[in-house]
């Protein structure tokens, strides 16, 4: 009777385990063909359009080019990593290395970057443009939304960069401590070499958000269809680009094509990216 009991208990735990191995491969099969789905169907509304003339230098109304688009999401996505990174980084080594696990100004911070995180980026527009283009006199520029896009990917470096320094183990620390070494440089030259594949992991995924960002940019950086020659001049992004074809309705085709354009050059950059990382994280090893 033990040993009845003991096999339908086996044999009900083996087909829990099947059907819960199951649901994850379709899971994994279902967001693998909206991946491929995605991408088939982008490529097939626009290789067509996919012209040199799109590539011109200049934008007119005769010859929609992308390319002043594509040099300003270049210059934008640059300038909101130059200004967000640095502070998402030091928050997160704050939180880590410096700040009583537990206290209330973690909690608070902690709190602060998860309401950031869920603020629309139609929003953190309407405040761009009161804060940046108005009240700091930045007009609609390069500069007004490189700052907006700053703070809208700061919580998402600042998390990213916080659980990499939580995955770097104690020993290394100690081990430093024990040589002699001092807080700062064994953050500097022990913490932060350790992590830096999931640091570059945020990075990534805040580059993802801001190339295709739109709704922060229309009240911020202007789209003026041509490349910026300073940060105090307007311009509009691909994403803008894409967005103001598509909403004219004259070059649909075009819009599509940008809309390839901007999926080839996300996926090039998360590859880059990738690969740097793994080969940082293989040289830390």
């Amino acid at each position: 009777m033990a040993d009845e009991n003991i096999l339908k208990i086996t044999k009900r735990n083996h087909l829990k385990s099947m059907i819960t191995k199951g649901f994850v491969y379709a899971a994994a099969i279902v967001t693998f063909g909206v991946l491929v789905y995605l991408i088939g169907y982008v490529f097939a509304k626009g290789i067509a359009y996919v012209r040199p003339s799109l590539f011109a230098w200049n934008y007119n109304s005769e010859n929609v080019s992308l390319m002043p688009a594509l040099i300003n999401t270049l210059i934008m996505t640059g300038t909101a990593l130059l200004i967000s990174t640095p502070f998402g980084i030091g928050a997160a080594i704050y939180l880590v290395e410096y700040a009583k696990r537990g206290s209330r100004t973690v909690k608070v911070i902690r709190m602060t970057t998860e309401t950031l995180s869920g603020i629309p980026s139609i929003v953190y527009g309407l405040f761009g443009m009161l804060f940046f283009v108005i009240y700091l006199k930045m007009g609609y520029s390069m500069l007004a939304g490189a700052c907006t896009l700053a703070i809208m990917i700061l919580p998402l470096i600042m998390r990213t960069t916080e659980e990499a320094l939580k995955s770097v183990p104690d020993n290394y620390r100690e081990a430093s401590f024990g040589l002699g070494a001092g807080k700062v440089r064994t953050i500097f030259s022990v913490v932060l070499p350790a992590s830096v594949a999931g640091i570059l992991s945020g990075i990534i995924l805040a580059v993802g958000r801001i190339v295709g960002e739109t709704a922060a940019l229309i009240y911020t950086a202007g789209t003026v269809a041509r490349v910026a020659g300073s940060l105090f001049d307007s311009g509009r992004t691909l994403s803008l680009h894409m967005f103001l074809l598509s909403s004219e309705g004259f070059h649909t085709g075009e819009a599509y094509a940008t809309s390839l354009v901007l999926l080839v050059v996300v996926i090039a950059i998360n590859t880059i990216s990738s690969l740097i990382a793994r080969r940082i994280g293989k040289n830390n090893g």
